[in-house]
């Protein structure tokens, strides 16, 4: 078995903590909400994170099936063992990458605010173009033991996890943005990457010594 017991309410507190993850680097579609925040309004960035929520749950779900199709042929405890240890380095090299990743260069606004739906597209059509997102999500996946075959209803809560964890993210960002206006710097960016990166590397490491060592 994947992890020792099947729990819901368990399954979707990792959800919520992948979904967060997942959202909090500030890369394009991050800049994107950012700036639709300041410039167009709390709601706009909203709608912009909303669509690449979608993305990233239809990433996340497509990594999930492919895994649990692979774990079908997996009893050894050891080759578990080796799974969570390569999602630790995995989720090392994301923390390091995220840490050294520059502020994206801002969009050209055109100065239209646009529907809230387009707004939602555009952020969905970002972020559904760079799959390497999988790799994120099969390194968080093998970390926290999320993916549980032949548990079809508690896996299903989990993905919801998923969604509301970067929903949760998004709506957070945008209302810390709109409270601040004006005051915010573009340049605040980059340094909450090299944040977000310190914090990763070591809760990897962290992680990595607990699997082998407990």
């Amino acid at each position: 078995m994947w992890i020792e017991s099947v729990n819901a309410i368990d399954l979707v507190i990792r959800g919520l903590v992948v979904g967060i993850v997942a959202s909090a680097p500030m890369g394009p579609v991050g800049v994107l909400v950012v700036q639709r925040t300041l410039n167009k309004g709390r709601w706009y960035g909203f709608a912009t994170g909303v669509g690449a929520a979608v993305s990233d749950l239809i990433y996340a779900v497509a990594t999930g099936l492919g895994m649990s199709i692979v774990m079908d042929f997996i009893e050894r405890p050891a080759t578990i063992l080796y799974l969570k240890l390569l999602g630790s380095i995995m989720l090392f090299c994301f923390g390091a990458y995220t840490y050294h990743t520059k502020s994206a260069t801002p969009y050209k606004s055109s100065g239209k605010r646009g529907s809230l739906w387009h707004n939602m597209f555009t952020g969905f059509a970002i972020t559904i173009s760079n799959p390497l997102i999988i790799f994120l999500f099969l390194a968080l996946f093998a970390r926290v033991g999320f993916v549980v075959p032949d548990h079809p209803l508690e896996q299903a809560l989990g993905y919801v996890g998923i969604l509301t964890g970067a929903l949760m993210w998004w709506i957070c960002l945008t209302t810390v943005l709109y409270r601040l206006g004006s005051r915010f710097e573009m340049s605040t960016i980059g340094l909450f990457n090299r944040y977000l990166g310190l914090v990763v590397m070591v809760v990897s490491t962290a992680g990595l010594f607990y699997t082998l060592f407990k």
